[in-house]
């Protein structure tokens, strides 16, 4: 089994490295769930913890926890001062890139309302590609790990990424039509990230029979405890061990 990122990078102090691969992860999440305003939002608490990595790697003092630089694209630049004697990846190449995600999160209208056209479609691209690049370096020059091994992270982490649900309105679909009902709930409320009312879940799997929808996919589901399905409320939503299925079997990668 591949190494977990927490095992690449378990030499980082615990209070930057857990919120660091929280921040990558969720920007992940959104990225797949087509919701590209998150990504950017993500994309810029990743860029603080990552600096406050690059910072204590450079000066040798890692902070508790992750803080905002006052002036985060001159912060990036002060740490080229130390790629003599640290190395250039974490104290030149790294912030660069920070400063660039960062300019972009800040200054792109993300998270804003603006009369501009949005770019944050393409926007995601960018921050996608660079969050991953960034967590490839942190796994380069952390993980203690045996080379293959850590080769093998970095592959992973920098991997293509697919958006396996299409979304337009309140339609949703599954990007697979080989998945089966089951694995499009997963997927689905996966995406989602909040609960769906049973018609609506039905609609999006393309399920005919409600009836068989509920005691064929649901309960069964239910049962292993991947979903939570209220009979009464008629509402569904992923449960951790769901969302752990999820991301750990492959669902969310187009064949």
């Amino acid at each position: 089994m591949l190494p977990t990122l927490h095992e690449s990078l378990k030499s980082l102090p615990v209070g930057l490295r857990d919120p660091l691969i929280e921040e990558f992860q969720q920007a992940l999440d959104e990225y797949r769930a087509a919701d590209w305003e998150k990504v950017g939002l993500k994309a810029g608490k990743f860029c603080e913890i990552a600096f406050c990595i690059c910072h204590g790697h450079a000066t040798g003092k890692y902070p508790a926890s992750p803080s905002k630089p006052g002036n985060f694209p001159q912060a990036c630049r002060d740490l080229e001062q130390y790629n003599a004697t640290r190395g250039r990846s974490l104290c030149m190449q790294v912030p660069k890139v920070l400063a660039a995600l960062y300019e972009l999160r800040n200054n792109r209208a993300i998270g804003h309302i603006s009369a501009e056209i949005s770019a944050n479609h393409m926007d995601a691209e960018l921050f996608l590609r660079g969050l991953k690049w960034v967590m490839g370096e942190m796994v380069r020059n952390y993980s203690q790990l045996a080379l293959h091994e850590s080769h093998a992270i970095v592959e992973a982490v920098t991997a293509r990424s697919f958006h396996m649900v299409w979304s337009s309105g309140n339609v949703r679909r599954v990007l697979e039509p080989a998945k089966t009902a089951g694995q499009k709930v997963l997927i689905l409320l996966y995406a989602e990230g909040k609960p769906v009312e049973v018609p609506t879940l039905q609609t999006w799997v393309e399920y005919k029979n409600g009836t068989d929808f509920k005691r064929k996919v649901l309960k069964p589901l239910h049962a292993k405890k991947l979903i939570e399905f209220d009979e009464r409320t008629q509402l569904v939503q992923i449960l951790p061990p769901g969302q752990v299925h999820v991301e750990g079997s492959g669902l969310l990668v187009l064949n």
